[in-house]
């Protein structure tokens, strides 16, 4: 009997995917030439190595937006992570496209946050002479310094999805914002929009930030007044105009889109956010707490590299380089500990 092989069986499958999809079997390859899998595609097999990483793992116990909340219920980057993978596994398989790529990007595209969410990144932003961006931090994880040093040797399709899914100070759909090179990365930056926008809401509401009744009434009404309502409504939209929109379209216009009232009601929505909630809470005790941890570590393990994991001191790189990986790498609680301890023994 000849042996069976079950990747190619699921390459073929992946024939049956719309002409805009990827195909793993056409994948541009890896960093470094490998065996394939006889059980999984490549993009499989990618998703399988984010979800086994350490860096995957920390993601439970960095911070979303808000600080050290008290209460279980708040989002943290790892069910923030989760989120995005379920809705953009929800697209892709509506459209016919590549769920397994869809789902290797958004399981990969936060795993270089900082600890303390966006006072982190800011923070080490300053700090380096190049400048920290979380996304570009991402692919350094996975090529870098995941797996002790050794990376994960990812595919490109998926490097290329988690580097270019951040949306920085763009409106949705604005120029500039179709510089992923896949639909299925398309998709993970739309996904990314759609969890942070609403479970931002509940987290905002549940911290006594704002109040439902504070919420844009024309956005409310034309999204959806809960959290469910308003995804589905978003969801729904994504996936009826960007099938309308892979029929006809030329190369390197944007695939994945919404309608043009669902469009300007998200847009109007996520600068409510930043309004309300995103850019005051940057302005907190809790924040200039986390802003003064990072500072104090990074200080330190500047004049201390010897003392940070054997893996920070293998790549002949500049030596902040190195501490903002090291630091990059921590939880909310690892780098508070961190220098609890260097406070308690007088070396800060």
């Amino acid at each position: 009997m000849a042996e069976l092989n079950v990747r190619q069986r699921l390459e073929e499958a992946e024939g049956r995917l719309y002409p805009w999809a990827a195909r793993s079997a056409s994948s541009r390859g890896r960093l470094v030439a490998e065996e394939h899998c006889p059980l999984r595609t490549d993009f499989q097999r990618d998703r399988d190595r984010i979800i086994f990483s350490s860096a995957f793992r920390r993601l439970k116990h960095k911070t979303q937006v808000f600080i050290a909340p008290l209460g279980d219920h708040y989002v943290t980057r790892l069910t923030h992570t989760i989120e995005v993978s379920q809705i953009g596994r929800t697209i892709s398989r509506a459209l016919n496209l590549n769920e397994d790529l869809t789902e290797a990007i958004a399981l990969g595209h936060d795993l270089g946050h900082t600890p303390f969410g966006h006072m982190g990144e800011m923070t080490l932003n300053e700090l380096l002479p190049d400048g920290f961006r979380h996304y570009q931090q991402s692919l350094r994880v996975v090529d870098f310094i995941e797996n002790k040093g050794r990376g994960l040797n990812l595919t490109w399709e998926v490097r290329d999805g988690i580097l270019n899914h951040s949306k920085g100070d763009l409106d949705i759909l604005e120029d500039g914002w179709n510089n992923v090179s896949t639909v299925e990365g398309q998709v993970v930056k739309m996904a990314d929009l759609v969890a942070y926008i609403n479970h931002d809401i509940e987290d905002s509401i549940r911290a006594g930030v704002i109040s439902q009744s504070d919420l844009p009434a024309s956005t409310m009404k034309m999204l959806g007044k809960t959290n469910s309502q308003r995804i589905n409504t978003l969801v729904t939209d994504i996936v009826l105009n960007s099938a309308a929109a892979m029929e006809k379209a030329e190369k390197d216009q944007p695939l994945i889109v919404m309608s043009n009232a669902i469009l300007e009601a998200a847009n109007e929505l996520r600068e409510f956010l930043f309004e309300r909630v995103y850019r005051p809470s940057l302005k907190t005790e809790e924040v200039a707490r986390a802003r003064d941890i990072i500072l104090l570590a990074f200080n330190y393990f500047m004049h201390h590299p010897e003392e940070m994991p054997a893996e920070f001191n293998l790549r002949n790189e500049a030596v902040e380089r190195r501490v903002a990986d090291y630091i990059a790498g921590m939880t909310d609680s690892y780098a508070t500990l961190i220098v609890r301890r260097l406070n308690d023994v007088k070396i800060l």
